[in-house]
């Protein structure tokens, strides 16, 4: 199904919020599998969305696929329910949400992080992630790294503020990460998005369930 516009909850950012939140209690909106990738990264994700003294949360898990010609990121909630899909490539970005009814709709941009924000009423950091979940800056874009040499801890970069609070003990690759954007001016409000990785190759509990 695809849709036109803005979400159909567009009159605030709550109520944006308000179909993940559905499809995370629901029993429906589910998306085909992802297709083998170069790189996968999978764990689990707890998004907070504030303006002013108001805050909405969500939480669940996440996978990365990271290929030559793009990346997937599949938000899902605890269950498996589908909250969001957002697919790059050269032909532009796709983002797919659930419906109230429970339906999914897409949504095509050019921007992921501008096509999050239009959808779902905040900014998702997606056109970056594949570098940062590495723990490293976008190449050829202006960043601020500290410290200035060696593993960075933080990377300040597209008005994100990326922490790297743990790493993994056998690759020094990291492990639990916090993604913070301020309101902006127009409106946009705040966001920070903590990410927990699976151990590589390690089976989650949704696998186990699965067997």
């Amino acid at each position: 199904m695809a849709a036109q516009g803005r979400h159909y909850f567009s009159d605030t950012w709550r109520t944006k919020l308000a179909p993940l939140v559905i499809a995370a209690l629901s029993g429906c909106a589910s998306l085909a599998p992802i297709e083998p990738a170069t790189h996968v990264y999978s764990g689990r994700f707890a998004a907070t969305v504030g303006r002013g003294e108001t805050r909405e949360a969500v939480s669940g898990r996440f996978t990365l696929a990271i290929n030559p010609a793009g990346t997937t990121l599949d938000l899902a909630s605890p269950l498996g329910n589908t909250l969001a899909r957002v697919q790059t490539g050269a032909a532009g970005t796709v983002l797919t949400a659930p419906q109230a009814d429970g339906s999914l709709a897409t949504w095509k941009g050019s921007s992921p992080d501008a096509l999050a924000e239009s959808v779902l009423g905040f900014s998702l950091p997606v056109s970056g992630l594949a570098d940062w979940i590495a723990g490293r800056a976008v190449p050829d874009r202006p960043a601020r790294l500290s410290p200035d040499s060696g593993r960075a801890q933080r990377i300040e970069q597209d008005g994100w503020v990326i922490v790297i609070e743990d790493r993994f003990e056998e690759t020094g690759a990291p492990r639990r990460l916090t993604f913070d954007r301020r309101a902006d001016a127009s409106g946009g409000p705040s966001m920070r998005l903590r990410l927990v990785l699976d151990v590589p190759g390690a089976a989650t509990e949704q696998d186990r369930f699965r067997q």
